[in-house]
Order: C-alpha cells, then sequence, then structure tokens
C-alpha cells in the first residue's frame, strides 16, 4: 500500500505539473483571445480561433482537474496516508494546491466570459455574432430591458416630486391666506400680535427646513439619475 501511495503521489506532482503549465497558457489565451475592435477584415477569423483554443484548453483543463481529484482521493483512501502526520500533512497540500488550481481556472473562465460580452456589445452590427454561446440578441435585449426599467423608475420618483411641489405650494397659498386672516385680526386686536409674531418665526423655520429637505431629495434624485 504505501508503494501505491507514493506511485499516487507521483502521478498527483505530474499532474500538478501539467494544470500549471496549461494555466498560464490559459491566462493569456483568455486575456489576448480576440483582435481589437476595428482590425481588417483579414484579422476577422483570428477571435474565432482564439476562442476555438480557449474553449479546447478549458475542457483539456477541466478533464486534468477532475483526475487530479480522483487521484488525491485514491490517496486518501490508502493506508499510509491515514497512519501518519506527515502523510496527511501532503495530502492535505495536494487538496489545497487542486483548490487553487481550480479557483485559478474559474477566475480566468469569468474574467474571459466577461471580456467577450463587452467587446461583443460594442462591436459593429457587421460584426455580429455568437462566440462562446453568447447571443448577441439577447445581451440587447437584457441591456434594453435594464434601460427602460431604469427610465421607468425615474419617471416614478419625477411624478412623486412634481406632485409633492404641488401640494407644498397649495399649502403656501393657504398659509398666505391664513396669514392676511392673521394680519387683518392683529390690526383689530394688538393683545395677539405678539403671538402672530411667534407664529411668524415658526412658520419661517419651518419653510427653511421644509426647503432643506426637499433641496436634498432634488440633489439625491440628480445624483440617482445621472449615475
Amino acid at each position: 500500500m504505501a508503494k501505491n501511495h507514493d506511485v499516487l503521489r507521483k502521478q498527483a506532482r505530474q499532474l500538478e505539473n501539467e494544470i500549471d503549465m496549461k494555466l498560464v497558457a490559459f491566462g493569456k489565451i483568455g486575456a489576448n483571445g480576440s483582435s481589437p475592435i476595428g482590425h481588417s477584415s483579414s484579422t476577422d477569423t483570428s477571435p474565432l480561433l482564439g476562442e476555438s483554443m480557449f474553449d479546447s484548453l478549458s475542457t483539456e483543463i477541466e478533464q486534468k482537474l477532475d483526475k487530479l481529484a480522483s487521484i488525491n482521493e485514491a490517496m486518501a483512501e490508502s493506508s499510509s496516508a491515514g497512519t501518519s502526520t506527515a502523510g496527511m500533512h501532503i495530502l492535505q497540500r495536494h487538496r489545497e494546491i487542486l483548490l487553487s488550481y481550480r479557483q485559478e481556472f474559474n477566475k480566468i473562465s469569468v474574467n474571459h466570459t466577461a471580456r467577450i460580452e463587452r467587446e461583443e456589445l460594442f462591436r459593429g452590427p457587421e460584426n455580429i455574432s455568437k462566440i462562446s454561446g453568447l447571443n448577441r440578441r439577447d445581451m440587447y435585449m437584457k441591456e434594453s430591458n435594464h434601460l427602460n426599467s431604469s427610465n421607468a423608475l425615474i419617471n416614478d420618483q419625477i411624478n412623486i416630486a412634481i406632485e409633492t411641489r404641488e401640494n407644498l405650494l397649495s399649502q403656501r397659498h393657504a398659509f398666505k391666506r391664513l396669514q392676511t386672516r392673521f394680519n387683518d385680526i392683529s390690526n383689530r386686536f394688538p393683545l395677539i400680535s405678539s403671538l402672530i409674531q411667534r407664529i411668524n418665526i415658526k412658520k419661517k423655520r419651518d419653510a427653511l427646513i421644509v426647503g432643506a429637505v426637499i433641496g436634498l431629495c432634488v440633489v439625491l434624485l440628480l445624483l440617482y439619475a445621472f449615475n
């Protein structure tokens, strides 16, 4: 069993070296797999070639990662791996390497897919195509729905602000009418003039508070609309 465990360790190290080299190449293709926008038609096939290489290498790395996982499980089941601290430490190290490789592989794949989506959105109509299963029409529809939802939300907020403004104007006119009546009463009854002055001071303070709140709401709406 110890000999079998040594063979598995040798296979794991060899496979780890292969995966490491494949990931380096995989990262380069993922970052530079397609040509910049604006190249001539003679280079139109290079993005497709890069995508083909990327997909092929992706499948190969996935197979090697699965094989390495199987070897690690086989080492865990061997008797020598569970009878010594050193064996457990070695097995844990191989598992950490496998996890690191999987994370790097997933990171490269996600970044590559995001880059392809950005490039596809900014390509001209003559370059419309499907790359790595991405549907350009679906991406446009998704972006259009997102913009429509944002516009509808902004319109709702604007309507709310307009209604609030109309209500405030209505209240302002009502306050003016009340003030006129209070002024008439104060002219007739000088004893309550001091009370009216206090009311006016409080009203001005409330108006300042309402104005500050409205100003803050308008600023937040503008920030939301432009963002």
